[in-house]
């Protein structure tokens, strides 16, 4: 399987050095799309604190990987829901923690979440 950063130079904005526009993926054979996952623990609860809930989310991110044979390595997409967007430097920092040199497309929207403790959501696509 073969990664290829898509990044045009011209006739587009710069991507920022904490993203990419486009990954393509050549020669993948498994497709891993994940539901909306939380920061919460294994008994359901969300920490209080932003970054409790990021640390969490990105250990259940990795969890999830591990159960199909993968690492964050396989990620090819990634979109957070954040409850407000004086939570996306937080989050661009857990990100970036958690994929190391990789950068791959990002997406942050700004919503309402099911629960009001609920302070981050992230949905993810990976391949293998």
């Amino acid at each position: 399987m073969q990664m290829i950063v898509r990044n045009p130079n011209e006739g587009i904005y710069e991507a920022t050095p904490d993203y990419v526009h486009a990954m393509e993926v050549v020669g993948m054979q498994r497709l891993l799309f994940f539901s909306g996952t939380m920061g919460l623990d294994p008994d359901g609860r969300a920490p209080g604190s932003l970054d409790e809930q990021l640390e969490r989310l990105w250990s259940n991110i990795r969890r999830i990987l591990a159960e199909a044979g993968m690492t964050v390595d396989n990620l090819v997409r990634v979109t957070s829901y954040l409850t407000d967007a004086a939570f996306a430097e937080a989050n661009q920092a857990a990100r970036l923690k958690a994929l190391g040199p990789r950068r791959i497309p990002t997406t942050a929207i700004v919503v309402g979440t099911l629960e009001p403790g609920w302070l981050v959501e992230l949905e993810a696509v990976a391949v293998g």
